[in-house]
């Protein structure tokens, strides 16, 4: 079988030179080596959307900046569509696009159709074809009045909305994509999901994402790679892991009353304060609207957030299992 991606024993790592302390600080330092990647092994077969998961430092990004040729490794080896990142990075990009949450490809002065079409010249792409491109994802992702906007001026929302058009113009074979949605409202989260997952659906595109949003992993992809100090701990399809660490619900009721009680099985109290109650709920036990309905039942209800664990209580658990 031929994989969109391999990575073998791929490694990298950082060294820097730490000081003393005191008055040692002027006379003595130390080299400090710091192992972000640690020799992961995989294989993503074309078409595949597979999240790669894990806490803070954990070597995600990382390993996302050697696949896609910004960074090269220490040691292993890696392709992506046949080709050696880092040393064929000007052919890989023309194949790939590439979304980092915190970094921008358009330019903020200029209006999002001015960035798109001096992104066609970037990637030659013939212009009737770029034309369609965009005229499908404008429709599919309400882009209209955004096109003639300055990027600057735009919401974060809507800026992702373009930087991910953008990532799709060329016609790209595998999609990278880094924290996608950090800081989007909820309406904005669900509109990139939507997106991602049915034009992948619909393309045959391979996607590769990171994310510390467990609602990205569990409606855009159907294989979660979980990284923890920059190795590998659990490999496996996103079902097999829903069933198996996301079955949990935090649900934060705001009352009239100092708190609100109830009684039902699959429900804890976490710590809260005067007039909010904070929930956990095993969702394979009870159902968050069973929840709900027994608190608007008893009364005094203002209002109700319901939101999945931390990604670090996730991780942990996976974590704890795979040991």
């Amino acid at each position: 079988m031929s994989f969109a991606v391999t990575a073998a024993q791929l490694s990298k790592s950082y060294r820097y030179s730490r000081r003393g302390r005191g008055w040692r600080a002027a006379f003595s330092s130390e080299q400090v080596t710091i192992e972000a990647v640690a020799g992961v092994d995989f294989q993503i077969a074309p078409g595949e959307r597979v999240a790669i998961i894990g806490p803070n430092g954990a070597g995600k990004s990382t390993t996302l900046k050697m696949l896609s040729g910004i960074l090269q490794p220490s040691s292993g080896a890696a392709t992506v569509l046949g080709l050696v990142p880092w040393r064929q990075r000007k052919a890989l990009a023309y194949r790939i696009g590439v979304v980092f949450g915190q970094r921008s490809q358009l330019w903020g002065e200029l209006p999002a159709r001015d960035s798109f079409d001096l992104l066609r010249h970037v990637y030659d792409q013939d212009a009737r074809v770029f034309a369609r491109r965009l005229g499908e994802m404008s429709e599919r992702f309400a882009l209209g009045e955004l096109l003639d906007q300055p990027v600057h001026r735009m919401s974060l929302g809507q800026r992702m909305r373009c930087e991910i058009t953008a990532s799709l113009l060329h016609g790209p074979e595998l999609l990278f994509l880094d924290e996608p949605t950090i800081g989007l409202d909820v309406t904005a989260k669900a509109a990139i999901r939507d997106f991602i997952r049915e034009h992948a659906r619909d393309h045959g595109l391979t996607v590769l994402l990171t994310s510390h949003d467990t609602r990205d992993i569990e409606l855009v992809c159907d294989r979660v790679i979980v990284v923890n100090q920059g190795r590998i701990v659990v490999d496996q399809p996103t079902d097999q892991l829903r069933r198996r660490f996301l079955g949990r619900k935090i649900i934060t009721f705001q009352s009239a009353g100092a708190a609100v009680s109830l009684d039902l099985p699959g429900v804890t109290r976490r710590a809260g304060a005067a007039h909010a109650t904070v929930l956990e709920v095993d969702t394979r036990v009870v159902r968050v609207e069973q929840v709900i309905a027994a608190a608007m039942a008893d009364g005094g209800i203002e209002d109700v957030t319901i939101e999945d664990p931390p990604m670090e209580e996730v991780i942990h658990d996976i974590y704890a299992a795979a040991r």
